[in-house]
């Protein structure tokens, strides 16, 4: 490829609202045009990474036996309404109508379409295993839009689906399916993470996100550098203390906290630690009448060492919480504790309340907490003498850096993460809704076992930039570059030898099958270096007229600081080297 046959539009400036790295070099580099809130353009420059993920997702794919298809955008809100989720989700599912007055929608994933395919053309075991997957547009109507790629309303993700005849069967295909992912990110030369996740309403232990590692992630990553434990923030167990509680040494004394609200602001007030303070979160839950009316509320008091924090996953798996909890208001607040926020506790409570204690909290001891009287903490808690017993001890908060692996193979550490990948295992959410339904070998019908795997194939680009760059632009794994090398003759329209050089050893590198680019454009020195700097292209050869000379060229890696002097004659065996490597 020649430059003067493509199409390079860069830029000095990143938009104003490009809030993230990737978000300002990508639209800098020209890959990326934005046309509308979280909507964009795949410019030419963009569209050969893009393409590139792709091929390296179907060639894995295809080699673990999945099956490519492709399913509608739109799609009739009919299957939708079979599972339900045409009511449940929220306005993130964009529904539109069509001149017949009929519902559609603009798909987001496709479990239903794929289950209405699977309930038609597969009907017997024989037909069994079967994993379809598309690569495919997909639409979710984001309250904000924002991080360009990174979280837009529209983008190409690959979805994947597996069809079972039980649930070992389906197990199986969920472990092909986690191999397959594996290797396909290891061929992106990315560093990244596959976490233990929680699968949500989903259920089901087998679930796992995909996390390129990067400082910008919006998610937090638990692992164990001293084994193979990792898990999202969700998921990560916060393991119960091995020490037994200390005695009792002080006694319980009402103390003056004037307008400290805080647990931080107490243990600054009374020169303690602040994990031996305790929080108080209040939520409550609801029964609903047919009408959806609520009929009456139960408030719940669940207690957290003061430096740690609330996991409203792990909460949700509390008996009595995971039907759905929400944060009691204030007149609820007042009934039970006659006291607003910030100087809450469990001790003189106005009336009684569910009480949930975290792990951590049912072993201290001389503990401090709200005394339920503004401007008021009790100092030297303890349980059995001050307070009973709780009832109910649940693991309900955040781990932090340096508690426990639950694997036992030392302390757990915390980095962030950008979900780019999930493959988790659906039981027979879809097809029981669906009524999806193959005969098996006893003859009897049976629901299909399902799984469901995506990759985010416009999510990765920007993910690997936010790994992947340094003050002068994008630097890109070799297997996602736009072009693997650039070959920048210097003088070129005015040098017949230099001209020569460079077109030669492009057309070697196009012979060997190295995706390269020829900048053909006559720019300076410096404006040609900065572009392809700046697009991220890893490996730059230089041509000029007093190195040929001495038959010698410039190679320089796009993370190098300088170049290398290399002979004309040995430069491509050079790349090749690299590339092989």
């Amino acid at each position: 490829m020649k430059a003067s046959q493509f199409f390079i539009s860069t830029q000095k400036e990143a938009p104003a609202d490009a809030e993230v790295v990737s978000h300002q070099l990508m639209t800098r580099a020209g890959m990326i045009k934005k046309l509308g809130a979280g909507i964009y353009s795949y410019m030419p420059m963009g569209l050969r990474v893009i393409q590139k993920v792709e091929a390296i997702v179907r060639e894995e794919m295809n080699r673990a036996g999945a099956v490519e298809l492709t399913m509608p955008v739109i799609q009739p809100a009919e299957l939708w309404q079979e599972t339900g989720r045409f009511e449940k989700m929220g306005p993130e599912l964009l529904r539109i109508k069509d001149r017949h007055d009929r519902d559609f929608i603009v798909q987001p994933t496709s479990e239903e379409v794929v289950t209405d395919i699977a309930r038609q053309e597969l009907r017997s075991y024989k037909q069994l295993p079967k994993n379809f997957y598309q690569i495919q547009t997909k639409f979710r109507d984001e309250r904000r839009p924002r991080f360009g790629l990174m979280r837009g309303r529209e983008f190409i993700m690959k979805d994947a689906y597996s069809f079972d005849r039980d649930e070992a069967a389906a197990k199986a295909s969920y472990q092909v399916m986690a191999a397959a992912y594996r290797r396909i990110f290891d061929r992106f030369g990315l560093r990244y993470r596959a976490v233990a996740a929680d699968s949500g309403a989903i259920g089901g232990d087998l679930s796992e996100e995909f996390q390129v590692i990067a400082a910008t992630g919006e998610d937090a990553i638990v692992y164990c550098p001293n084994s193979d434990y990792a898990a999202n923030m969700e998921k990560a167990e916060a393991l119960a203390p091995i020490a037994a509680r200390a005695a009792a040494a002080n006694s319980m004394v009402k103390t003056p906290t004037p307008g400290k609200s805080t647990c931080a602001d107490v243990a600054d007030l009374l020169g303690v630690p602040l994990a031996t303070t305790v929080k108080s979160l209040v939520l409550a839950t609801d029964v609903v009448n047919e009408a959806g009316e609520v009929v009456r509320s139960q408030v719940w008091l669940l207690l957290l060492r003061g430096d740690h924090d609330m996991n409203e996953v792990k909460v949700n798996k509390v008996p009595g919480l995971s039907a759905g909890f929400r944060f009691a208001s204030i007149p609820e607040i007042e009934e039970h504790f006659g006291c607003r926020p910030g100087y809450l506790g469990p001790i003189g409570l106005k009336k009684p309340v569910k009480l949930v204690v975290d792990r951590e909290v049912a072993v201290m001891a001389d503990w401090i907490c709200g005394a339920n009287e503004p401007d008021f903490h009790m100092t030297g808690v303890n349980w059995g003498r001050d307070l009973p017993e709780p009832d109910v001890v649940a693991d309900i908060r955040n781990v932090v850096e340096g508690d426990a692996s639950p694997d036992g193979n030392g302390p757990l550490a915390i980095e962030r993460g950008i979900e780019v990948g999930h493959v988790f295992y659906l039981g027979t959410k879809y097809s029981q809704a669906m009524s999806a339904t193959f005969l098996g070998e006893d003859g009897k019908p049976a629901h299909f076992e399902m799984g469901c795997y995506g990759i985010g194939i416009t999510r990765l680009p920007a993910a690997a930039i936010e790994q992947n760059h340094d003050e002068r632009g994008i630097i890109w794994p070799d297997a996602l570059a736009p072009f693997t090398v650039v070959v920048c003759p210097i003088g070129m329209d005015r040098s017949p030898e230099v001209k020569a050089a460079a077109e030669q050893l492009h057309a070697d590198l196009v012979a060997a099958g190295i995706d390269v680019i020829l900048d053909d454009r006559g720019e300076r020195p410096g404006a040609m270096f900065a572009d392809w700097e700046l697009i991220g292209v890893p490996h730059r050869v230089t041509i000029g007229d007093r190195g040929l000379k001495t038959g010698q060229v410039e190679y320089q890696h796009r993370r190098e600081s300088a170049a290398t002097p290399v002979a004309l004659a040995e430069v491509l065996a050079l790349l090749k080297g690299k590339l092989g490597a």
